[in-house]
């Protein structure tokens, strides 16, 4: 069985609008279930490769931000 996840997660959002998208990434990270995993880091390559080198800067310094907290919590 040939599976392409990345294919099967963008064209599963592939019609969606803004709205949808962010209501899809809330309820990823609000369910906390492992299985989301996977389409949160498509979203986020999405995101990035769409970023200029400042914004990307800008997610780097935010997740180093969150790391040291979720670390200490």
């Amino acid at each position: 069985m040939d599976l392409n996840l990345r294919k099967a997660i963008l064209s599963n959002i592939a019609t969606n609008d803004q709205s949808q998208l962010e209501a899809t990434i809330v309820d990823a990270i609000q369910s906390g279930e492992e299985k989301m995993l996977p389409g949160l880091g498509v979203l986020f390559e999405l995101i990035w490769n769409q970023s200029d080198t400042a914004e990307k800067q800008e997610m780097i310094e935010a997740l180093e931000q969150g790391v040291k907290n979720a670390v200490s919590e």
